[in-house]
């Protein structure tokens, strides 16, 4: 097992080729600026919407790269109880959901402040802030101790496992984690982009958490753009990446923590990772302008509690198809009571019945041209 990066004698002095890597960083720079350009003309309420999004996004997909998924509504609720928002169809959140939401606000919100071991301790506690099974326990706030075995991470069936990464020995992860925090937060001169690219493959190395280390890895992640921007709202977000180029990017980790000190090619993948999360930001600003224009052009037609959630909830991104029986169940009223809500939605050119037909009627918004 002494394949791994962290056993080559200058561990842990990265390298990279900054010709290679200056291409790629200048447009993920301009992209950045122009991003940011077009959201400071949007309007505050347009950009609290918009931020909403992304950090809903955010939370989601870096849980569901680590196969957790999480209920958007309670997510989207609690960003916004814990920002103060006010939004439409808010409901009550778990406590798991509010422990990821608060990390990732702390990370970016309070993006100046040190990174510490205490603030990692608590960070992890609040990924896991309800006990579990004694079958599955895990050491929470406070690093691994290897008591059942190395840190491996493993694929395969029962007896043909294969070992595509095995971590530091947890008697010098306190000691690895002081170097790693004391560089993060002291090491000025790199580009606070590439120090993203270069951090998060770092505490990936040193995995020094027996559970959560991608989703604390990812919240670093964004607290150092966020530091690179200067601002705690970013309206990209790399999970939502990297969830799309999750097979490619662990391909990509396994392949770097088994090769040299030289992480050219990771940082190649990561600054591409980024170039593209921005360019995936149009779909969440088209998704406002969207609902924007929507309640402009509907603001004088009267609607009832119920359509009023139900509008929403499509502008929000309604998974699956719109029927009446949907309808009756997700507002607690009866079939009647939903035909008639959805006819006078037609009535009022706000719903239209879907063309594709088929054994139940389904139903889609009519969108405004922007």
């Amino acid at each position: 097992m002494k394949g791994f990066i962290y056993y080559k004698d200058n561990w842990p002095n990265f390298e990279w080729d900054t010709e290679k890597l200056l291409p790629i960083l200048e447009e993920v720079h301009q992209r950045q600026g122009k991003l940011s350009g077009k959201m400071d003309i949007l309007g505050f309420r347009l950009r609290d919407e918009a931020y909403l999004q992304t950090l809903s996004q955010d939370v989601l997909k870096t849980s569901e790269i680590e196969d957790e998924i999480l209920d958007g509504n309670q997510v989207r609720s609690s960003i916004a109880d814990q920002l103060g928002m006010e939004i439409e169809n808010k409901v009550d959140s778990s406590r798991d959901v509010d422990g990821i939401v608060n990390m990732m606000l702390d990370a970016t919100t309070n993006f100046k402040i040190e990174l510490t071991k205490e603030r990692l301790f608590e960070w992890h506690a609040s990924l896991f802030p309800t006990p579990r099974s004694s079958k599955s326990k895990i050491i929470i706030g406070n690093w691994r101790d290897d008591s059942t075995g190395p840190m491996q991470v493993v694929s395969g069936a029962m007896g043909k496992e294969k070992v595509h990464f095995q971590a530091p020995a947890a008697n010098v992860v306190d000691k690895e984690m002081a170097i790693f925090t004391s560089w993060f937060n002291n090491f000025t001169q790199i580009d606070k982009v590439i120090k993203a690219g270069v951090a998060h493959l770092w505490f990936l190395t040193i995995h020094p958490f027996e559970d959560g280390n991608g989703r604390i890895a990812r919240a670093i992640t964004d607290m150092t753009l966020s530091r690179s921007e200067n601002s705690a709202r970013r309206f990209y977000s790399m999970s939502l990446q990297i969830q799309k180029e999750r097979k490619a990017y662990y391909e990509m980790l396994e392949k770097v923590q088994q090769g040299s000190l030289d992480i050219t090619k990771w940082l190649i993948w990561f600054l591409n990772c980024i170039k593209c999360s921005i360019d995936s930001s149009e779909l969440i600003i088209n998704r406002v302008l969207v609902k924007h224009n929507f309640w402009q052009v509907h603001k004088s037609k009267p609607l009832n509690d119920r359509q009023l959630k139900m509008i929403n909830k499509l502008l929000d991104g309604f998974i699956g198809k719109l029927t009446s029986s949907k309808w009756a169940k997700i507002n607690k009223c009866s079939s009647d009571t939903a035909l008639r809500d959805i006819q006078k939605l037609i009535e009022k050119d706000i719903l239209k019945k879907e063309a594709a037909g088929g054994r139940s009627t389904n139903y889609e918004l009519i969108i405004p041209k922007i």
